[in-house]
């Protein structure tokens, strides 16, 4: 007997300057801490990113999750120009590590293929 896993809706909030890139549909790999609560996170379920204190959204359809022991092993395994086609691998690696502590990187990083779906912008 197969056990159907039903795809599930994260929320995960991003900063303005990952979101454009995201909502435009040229950043295709986000960058995580493998939390616990991210760890069950798999293909086929979506995620919508929130710019924190704005209503503006952009929902992503997850395409695959790899699991990297750190955040050079995963920029080399995917290739920075997916991560941020805009920064250089050395700036990306400085700026995902300005985000997470070494204690934090130490629990995995995740490479979260993205698709986009829709993004919205309040009107106004």
């Amino acid at each position: 007997m197969s056990k159907t896993r039903t795809a599930r809706r994260h929320e995960l909030n991003l900063y303005r300057r990952y979101f454009g890139l995201v909502a435009a549909g040229h950043k295709t790999i986000e960058v995580r801490v493998r939390y616990p609560h991210l760890a069950d996170m798999a293909e086929g379920d979506t995620i919508r990113f929130r710019i924190k204190g704005t209503d503006e959204t952009c929902e992503v359809l997850v395409k695959r999750v790899t699991e990297y022991p750190d955040f050079e092993a995963l920029l080399d395994g995917e290739g920075p120009s997916r991560v941020n086609p805009s920064s250089t691998r050395e700036q990306q690696l400085a700026n995902i590590r300005s985000i997470y502590p070494p204690e934090k990187e130490a629990l995995g990083a995740l490479a979260i293929e993205i698709e986009l779906l829709a993004a919205e912008t309040p009107a106004g």
